[in-house]
């Protein structure tokens, strides 16, 4: 069986992800020295968090690596057609929607944190998360994505 990772639509989108954050942050989020299919898969089994979510007004996650699979207890089926914000609580929703905006101005965040939420309903202070803007490349903005390495069980 053909893993995740292993999808050509997933191999190209790796590469957005890992192009915007190198072009961004000007450091890599993964070591990139081998090819596109290996890199895909070092970035699922990263040792931090990574998701991203497309460019609808409501976006819905069209990426997460394992660990990000395992901490929003969902499999890829449910989250590649679960909106973003049903992630944060619902009074911490417009705390995260101004962090989305402030990272369209600016390109990226760093260092912020804040509270989610599985789908089971366990919550995480996650914290140190980068969020940065995707393009492909022509330049053209395809949404955003996070990665984080720390968080702690709050419930």
């Amino acid at each position: 069986m053909i893993e995740i990772w292993q999808k050509p639509e997933i191999i190209a989108w790796t590469q957005i992800i890992l192009n915007s954050y190198t072009q961004l942050l000007g450091e890599e989020l993964i070591n990139r020295e081998r090819d596109e299919l290996t890199q895909s898969q070092n970035l699922f089994y990263a040792d931090k968090v990574v998701y991203s979510h497309d460019t609808q007004s409501d976006p819905i996650y069209n990426y997460s690596n394992k660990k990000g699979l395992e901490l929003w207890e969902m499999d890829w089926e449910t989250l590649t057609k679960t909106p973003s914000r049903t992630t944060t609580q619902p009074l911490l929703r417009e705390e995260r929607q101004q962090l989305l905006r402030e990272t369209m101005t600016k390109g990226y965040i760093k260092n912020y944190q804040g509270i989610r939420v599985s789908s089971s309903g366990k919550k995480y202070l996650i914290k140190d998360i980068t969020v940065w803007n995707l393009t492909d490349k022509n330049g053209k903005f395809c949404g955003q994505a996070a990665t984080f390495s720390q968080w702690e069980k709050l419930s």
